[in-house]
């Protein structure tokens, strides 16, 4: 009755002696297959004893001058094609070339980087790597290591609220802050003030990525701002901009993106803020990776030519 070899059982046995049985065969000489596997002669021959002892069987029997292998030796030999060709094949190295990729890369990201940066990457994604597949999670910041170490996510992109590591981290850019304004707003036409800022009505949407907690922190000491909208998406302060005199907080990528659309008006902020970074981060089994690595560097030539190319058409070098 054949009886299971487990996986502990196959860790135990030296493998590297079915390498030297195919040597063996080919060679058909305890010497050249020696030499080949740069053993002595005698080295060799203690070889080929522990693979009779290994495999329960005599394997050869000498012809003149040549090893016969027997019929269990060739048998072997013929299972050993494939498991040992692919072992080359994944042992070999590899030039990693995106047209021939077909990997699922996993990106944590927050909804305002899915919107305002990761779209102007996803053309030149596609057309350098025509076959990968792109698949986006919400990103939970207090679940950022394990939805890399554990979770399978290759890259995130977010703005760390806290230290990363062990977690490997690069900054794509800085973004900054403006307020948005109705045409119709009273203040359209006027310089903001301080004072101005904190006594109209504001509305915040989550997808400015945790902008509320540093403003908060921008203002201290200062009285508390009228918040009369909280919301995931942009739309719902949209709906009714033209109603409130409603100032919009929000990063400086999604002024740009929707301000001309909407005919909004964009202000600076009228106090100290300091810009904060926006990161690619990853767990270290990811860095090696020749895949990864081309993602990475993608993602930070273009989100970070994108980032800057705003910095500089809305005045973001002196915030």
């Amino acid at each position: 009755m054949r009886t299971e070899v487990e996986l502990e059982d196959i860790y135990r046995r030296d493998l590297n002696l079915l390498v030297a049985l195919r040597v063996l065969i080919e060679e058909g000489s305890v010497s050249r297959a020696a030499a080949r596997l740069n053993l002595s002669q005698s080295a060799m021959s203690r070889v080929l004893g522990r693979l009779r002892h290994l495999l329960d069987d005599p394997l050869f029997n000498r012809q003149g001058q040549r090893l016969l292998p027997t019929e269990k030796a060739l048998d072997i030999n013929r299972a050993l094609g494939e498991p040992l060709e692919s072992l080359r094949q994944l042992l070999s190295e590899k030039e990693f070339t995106p047209e021939n990729c077909e990997q699922t890369f996993t990106i944590a990201t927050t909804d305002y980087a899915m919107q305002t940066i990761l779209p102007f990457a996803l053309p030149r994604i596609y057309q350098e790597a025509p076959n990968v597949c792109l698949n986006f999670l919400p990103l939970q910041h207090d679940q950022l290591l394990n939805q890399l170490a554990v979770q399978g996510a290759d890259l995130a992109i977010c703005r760390p609220t806290a230290s990363v590591a062990p977690l490997q981290q690069e900054v794509l850019g800085r973004v900054g802050v403006f307020c948005m304004l109705s045409a119709t707003h009273p203040l359209a036409d006027k310089e903001m003030t301080l004072d101005d800022y904190l006594a109209y009505p504001h509305a915040m949407i989550a997808i400015s990525d945790g902008v509320k907690a540093l403003l908060d922190q921008a203002l201290t000491g200062q009285p508390e701002r009228k918040m009369v909208i909280r919301a995931y998406h942009l739309e719902a302060a949209l709906a009714v901009i033209d109603t409130l005199p409603l100032i919009l907080t929000v990063p400086a990528d999604l002024a740009y993106l929707v301000a001309d659309k909407y005919g909004l008006i964009i202000k600076p902020l009228p106090f100290n803020f300091t810009p904060f970074d926006y990161s690619m981060i990853w767990h270290p089994r990811c860095e090696h990776s020749p895949a990864q690595e081309w993602l990475r560097n993608l993602l930070k030539e273009e989100c970070g030519k994108l980032i800057a190319k705003r910095v500089e058409d809305l005045g973001l070098e002196g915030s």
